[in-house]
């Protein structure tokens, strides 16, 4: 419990924003460029962050780094409630970034050493991917009723009581853990790794928000010439900060973070559509929209502690490739969906995020199960850097599509904004043009999502041929490593 603190947090920080924009820029006034930053800024700091986190956590110690970042978050979220100026607030969001980043792998990596039974791990993990899911709901519902009653700096000052209780309890319930041998560090690699995913992230949000064009494609090309050299650099380094131990035949390790980058594609790709169909399409309130987006939640929560539990019966390679199954027909009830169609979409997302939950349950399990005990928070870092890249393809690929085919169902006549995105189209007062705008952006929906449900497939069939044989087993790898010794 004491664990799940900083993993609710660091979600709802995802969403926190989604309400507050309009406060915070009567407050603050920021510009176009401002105001972008203080939406993005936190989760490009967490994803550049994620892997130097990781790798400083395995060697000062998981418990230590997991304190260092609660304290940072704990500030940030001060400095960014009492905000004066946009430039402000944007180096407090900055500054939040840096504490998820230390919170997440290291709540992982404690995981994966305090439970060291394979059921219990996998309760354990399975609880903490529900939390996550859950999180990132619950931000932007509680900064909607937050908003209606409190200023827009009690957003962030939710998380300071969690972080004081954190500060409090985690010297006496958490045990510490560090690789006893880690090795030098190596700092050349740290702004490698920023360089490899920095750009690559960014590029890929600015195709989701503006559809292709040269300066993103340079820089997610930018990206991965660095991200050659960094991976060079740590087959070739003995203090690489990522080991090659991880990375082992057999292991399973880098089959489950292709898959984990694939479901949160998938997550993510749906999330871009059904928050605006909600909001949009059907014209609710923003926090009577965020309230119905919570609905689905309900059924993601217990998706992951179920799947864990028949994966102890079941192979679980047709486990995870049946959760794949499961969020493509969720895609196609989203495919199926109309201009009033509320509980179809509803349904859709539910079962999307139940599919998609339980994959990330159990390749998370498997991941962690799979690297060595001392690299537990570098595997975890390893994951949810993944996550990040697959979150933001999703965006780009899904939203892409769905935004050339609204492109082109909009008539030549209709103004040049209202062409481009449906909120443009929205804003002004021809309802003839409003409703054309919203059966376009339904039908760019419906396009993306036969798009998606087929991805979904495709998943399903790599995962059951991935994870055959050895990489689907859950042992740690320590334990499989002793039979080998043993045998030979």
């Amino acid at each position: 419990m004491v664990l799940l603190l900083p993993l609710l947090l660091v979600s709802m920080d995802v969403s926190v924003l989604y309400f507050a924009l309009p406060s915070i820029s009567r407050e603050l006034h920021p510009s176009a460029t401002q105001q972008l930053w203080i939406v993005d800024v936190y989760a490009f700091a967490l994803a550049g962050l994620l892997i130097t986190m990781g790798s400083l956590g395995d060697r000062i110690g998981r418990r230590k780094l997991l304190l260092i970042g609660a304290a940072a978050f704990g500030v940030a979220s001060v400095t960014a409630a009492y905000a004066t100026s946009a430039d402000m607030l944007i180096a407090s969001r900055a500054l939040l970034g840096f504490g998820g980043a230390t919170l997440m792998p290291s709540t992982m990596g404690l995981v994966r050493n305090m439970f060291r039974d394979d059921k219990q791990r996998g309760q354990a993990v399975g609880i903490w991917s529900g939390a996550m899911a859950g999180g990132i709901a619950l931000g932007s519902v509680l900064s909607g009723v937050m908003l209606e009653h409190l200023w827009w700096g009690s957003v962030f000052l939710i998380n300071v009581p969690a972080m004081v209780l954190l500060l409090v309890l985690t010297p006496v319930l958490v045990p510490e853990f560090k690789d006893p041998a880690p090795g030098r560090f190596d700092l050349l690699s740290v702004p490698l790794s920023m360089g490899a995913v920095l750009p690559v992230v960014y590029g890929l949000k600015k195709f989701a928000a503006d559809g292709f064009s040269p300066a993103p494609a340079v820089c997610v090309a930018a990206g991965l010439v660095v991200g050659a050299v960094f991976v060079r650099r740590q087959l070739t380094r003995r203090d690489a900060l990522i080991s090659r131990e991880l990375f082992r035949p057999g292991r399973g390790f880098g089959a489950a973070i292709s898959l984990n980058s694939i479901a949160t594609f998938a997550m993510m790709g749906s999330a871009y559509f059904t928050t605006q169909y909600i909001q949009s399409v059907l014209g609710m309130s923003s926090l009577r929209a965020a309230l119905w987006s919570v609905a689905p939640s309900l059924a993601v929560g217990i998706a992951a502690p179920t799947a864990t539990v028949v994966a102890r019966k079941v192979n679980r390679a047709y486990v995870i490739a049946t959760g794949f199954a499961l969020a493509a027909v969720g895609y196609v009830l989203l495919a199926l969906a109309g201009t009033d169609s509320l509980w179809t979409v509803l349904a859709g997302a539910a079962v999307i995020g139940m599919g998609i939950v339980t994959v990330m349950a159990l390749v998370s399990d498997m991941a962690l199960a799979s690297a060595p005990v001392e690299k537990a928070s570098s595997a975890a870092s390893l994951l949810e850097t993944g996550q990040e890249f697959g979150g933001a393809l999703g965006m780009a690929v899904l939203g892409s599509i769905g935004t050339a085919v609204y492109r082109a169902d909009m008539p030549d006549s209709a103004p040049a904004t209202a062409r481009e995105t449906l909120g443009a189209a929205l804003a002004g007062a021809d309802h003839t043009l409003a409703a054309l705008a919203r059966e376009a952006f339904v039908h760019g929906m419906q396009y993306a999502a036969v798009g998606g449900s087929l991805i979904l497939v495709v998943a399903g069939v790599l995962a059951a041929w991935m994870l055959r044989g050895p990489a689907a087993e859950t042992r740690p790898a320590e334990a499989r490593g002793a039979e080998a010794e043993l045998a030979a």
